[in-house]
């Protein structure tokens, strides 16, 4: 999908780098200054225009969050709606999530979520794929030995290449869900903007997972 370019997103990050990074390498075992109390961290990879993290945050502000995403017209428009309401427990970082284990340390992260990323459909293209085995290597490392992974898509090729490779690792399952939106799990469960508009044209797939010991 191609993301129209946003003529003020640049300026206005800048104007607001007490909630945002640009540079994650300058913070590398220091992401705790960013927030106003040490709790666990959570980390959304492609967080879109904010909404799912934004509220996620204000219902856990037991923990701090981090939402990475790569296109800056995208972020600065979360950090606009992030912005009517800042909360002490949310940073956002503007790079690529392919690159977590070069500025979070070993075992720094709790949770990872991954929400509709990019399918990839081509199979020349698998190993792009958020869920491919390079990535799932980086977020072993960066995960604490308990942490976990939350995946949703409602691509059905994605979600049946993540089980496979998920499986292989090997990974424990904590949850798989083939329509989340018909489950108990539903109760608690926190729609990003796309989960929202895409839902009524099919289920949405949910796995919750992490790496054995």
């Amino acid at each position: 999908m191609r993301i129209r370019k946003k003529p003020w997103a640049a300026k206005y990050i800048q104007d607001h780098a007490d909630y945002i990074v640009t540079n994650p390498q300058n913070w590398t075992g220091r992401w705790q200054e960013r927030f106003t109390k040490t709790q666990s961290l959570d980390v959304e990879i492609g967080a879109g225009k904010g909404q799912f993290i934004i509220q996620m945050a204000k219902q856990h502000p037991e923990i701090n969050y981090i939402g990475v995403e790569l296109q800056e017209s995208v972020i600065a428009t979360a950090l606009r709606r992030f912005m009517t309401d800042p909360l002490p427990n949310l940073q956002f970082v503007l790079t690529d999530g392919a690159d977590l284990d070069e500025f979070f340390h070993p075992n720094e992260i709790e949770k990872i979520f991954l929400n509709f990323s990019d399918p990839w459909p081509k199979k020349r293209h698998a190993k792009r794929r958020l869920t491919s085995p390079r990535f799932l290597k980086t977020y072993q490392t960066v995960l604490a030995h308990d942490g976990q992974i939350e995946f949703k898509t409602d691509n059905r090729g994605l979600f049946e290449y993540s089980l496979v490779t998920m499986n292989n690792f090997p990974m424990h399952f904590d949850e798989v869900s083939l329509d989340l939106h018909e489950s108990p799990e539903n109760e608690t469960n926190i729609e990003t903007e796309y989960e929202e508009k895409f839902s009524p044209n099919g289920p949405i797939y949910k796995l919750v997972v992490y790496f054995n010991s």
